[in-house]
């Protein structure tokens, strides 16, 4: 490291099955990009956290208290994918780091690069940024298995109370959405889209059934761009039939209709900011659009701290077989590269990527379809990313 280069340090969880694998390709690629950006510039300093399976193996937790502090403490972490207890327990650890962190937006950027399969046509055409809020809605976790003595008491509540008759083998669940969360998630995808330059930002809910949830996050989005942007936001074009460049369009698309245009009119959307479900749902679909998750990276952001992560799973019959797509983790590192203020290193890393895979250099997850004889390990790809930094 050069004379008076400052250190940062960055905490990391590498995770379960192919995470320590797919983790040390990023940090070879993360530390590389900020050697070549410049002769003084920052080094990271590397933390290692326990969590997931390997820990709990150890004698320890699945999510270490300490584990927690760490992030908060540090505001920043890069994490690998997580194993979820089976049987009971914690219903998710990924789950439950956001929500003891209040990491209440999902932050997923798709686009395509080119040389990856997609099995739509015109995958170019994606380029969205999906907000998703990560606390509320079905991630709250309020339900009731049927026959339970619990789901009795609700049922009989809502008969007494509300004269809502359920049948005895009803499961039950509840679906918060609150004003607070709701506007906080609106008002971060707004602040991302004026930043960045994109011009639209989409409420996607299912208003027209669930008024007082999905409609209220409608209201209360558009609450927050007409209150809090005025200047920089607008609902709809101008006397001359068009949107100022200088304003962002707030509209909003009811959630199944956003699952067709995204197919048929991908273009025409920037940022989306959903609820908790509909996020994960158009996540997912954009992602399969792109090729796939593996080339998917993740923010999960609070005020004050942010988890970077992959969202695909630990994939355990690959791990340790040196075949794991790593691009996924890679761009989550350059995302969370952007997020310390280091965006010419972020910069880079996102354009070795693209010249990487646009040379056809793929993981054999996806090379098959192309031509397998370019298809190379999870090592190898994080080797040929560096060279083309």
């Amino acid at each position: 490291m050069p004379l008076g280069a400052r250190m940062i340090e960055v905490p990391f969880i590498p995770g379960d099955g192919i995470g320590p694998e797919i983790m040390d390709s990023a940090r070879r690629v993360v530390d590389a990009a900020l050697l070549k950006t410049c002769d003084n510039g920052p080094s990271i300093l590397w933390r290692e956290l326990a969590a997931g399976e390997s820990s709990f193996k150890s004698g320890g937790e699945w999510l270490p208290k300490e584990t927690v502090t760490s992030i908060a403490r540090a505001g920043v972490a890069l994490k690998g994918p997580l194993t979820t207890p089976v049987g009971g327990g914690v219903r998710s650890l990924n789950v439950a780091l956001r929500q003891m962190l209040d990491l209440y937006a999902s932050v997923r950027p798709l686009r395509h690069f080119e040389g990856v399969p997609s099995p739509v046509k015109c995958p170019s055409k994606v380029d969205m940024v999906i907000f998703r809020e990560n606390t509320e809605d079905v991630y709250k976790g309020l339900e009731w298995r049927h026959g339970s003595e619990e789901a009795r008491l609700v049922r009989d509540f809502l008969r007494d109370t509300f004269g809502v008759e359920l049948t005895d083998d009803t499961g039950i669940g509840l679906k918060p959405m609150s004003e607070r969360a709701s506007k906080r998630l609106v008002r971060a995808a707004i602040r991302y889209a004026v930043a960045r330059e994109r011009n639209v930002v989409t409420l996607v809910h299912k208003g027209n059934i669930m008024k007082f949830t999905e409609g209220a996050f409608r209201d209360w989005g558009y609450e927050v761009a007409l209150k809090e942007f005025p200047d920089t936001t607008c609902l709809g074009p101008g006397s001359d039939g068009l949107v100022p460049r200088d304003k962002v369009l707030i509209n909003d698309r009811i959630a199944d209709n956003m699952f067709q245009q995204i197919l048929t009119r991908p273009s025409e959307y920037s940022v989306l900011a959903a609820p908790n479900l509909n996020g994960d749902y158009l996540a997912d679909a954009c992602a399969a659009q792109v090729g796939g998750l593996g080339f998917a990276p993740g923010m999960n952001m609070g005020d004050g701290v942010a988890v970077f992560e992959p969202v695909h799973g630990t994939a355990p019959k690959y791990a340790g077989k040196d075949v794991a797509n790593p691009c996924a983790i890679i761009l989550s590192s350059a995302m969370m590269l952007q997020h310390l203020g280091l965006g010419q290193a972020a910069g880079k890393i996102v354009a070795a990527v693209e010249r990487t895979l646009g040379e056809g250099i793929l993981t054999r997850d996806v090379a098959p379809s192309v031509d397998a004889s370019r298809s190379v390990g999870t090592r190898r790809l994080a080797e040929e990313v560096v060279l083309r930094l």
